[in-house]
């Protein structure tokens, strides 16, 4: 069971735009936001605080395919927002959420040691934020069940490959949801 006061619970880019009405929808989305929306409940019940990532498209690139400001895809979806309305929201431009973005501080003030990453898509900004080079101090968990991307396959492909350098588990596991 993760301690409570050193843990934060991060939800990566749980937006519209991967929903079945976005621009871009991801193989079982309702089943992980239920799972996450679970994995939050869990989280909030033990004093562990939530931080949701939001993907926003860097418009100096361009028009990106999807998660352009200013759009409803990319906006965090709001069953998210409603399962932590107190929930720290870090903005990112990059796969990696620590890359110029305020996570980093944002766990300093927490003072946290152990990341429990969940979100979307498995191969992409879970993977990136789960390996970053600033993730390394941290103790780190990827919980499996409440990730997703555009495949079966490429999400198991993903969870094997991190559990070669973190802790990848279930949610009802960990948090006992």
């Amino acid at each position: 069971m993760p301690a409570a006061n050193k843990s934060a619970l991060i939800v990566i880019d749980l937006q519209n735009d991967y929903f079945s009405d976005g621009k871009f929808p991801l193989w079982r989305a309702e089943e992980t936001l239920n799972k996450v929306e679970s994995a939050m409940a869990g989280a909030r019940a033990r004093g562990i605080p939530v931080i949701v990532v939001q993907h926003v498209a860097d418009a100096v690139k361009g028009l990106a395919p999807f998660f352009n400001a200013g759009t409803a895809g990319v906006e965090v979806h709001p069953r998210i927002l409603a399962a932590a309305p107190e929930a720290t929201l870090v903005i990112k431009s990059f796969a990696d959420s620590f890359l110029n973005t305020s996570l980093e501080q944002e766990l300093a003030r927490l003072d946290v040691e152990e990341l429990l990453i969940c979100g979307m898509m498995t191969q992409n900004c879970v993977t990136h934020t789960a390996v970053s080079k600033s993730a390394e101090k941290y103790k780190i968990t990827v919980l499996g069940d409440c990730c997703t991307t555009v495949s079966e396959m490429i999400h198991k492909i993903a969870l094997n490959a991190l559990s070669a350098r973190v802790l990848v588990t279930d949610a009802a596991a960990l948090l006992g949801q």
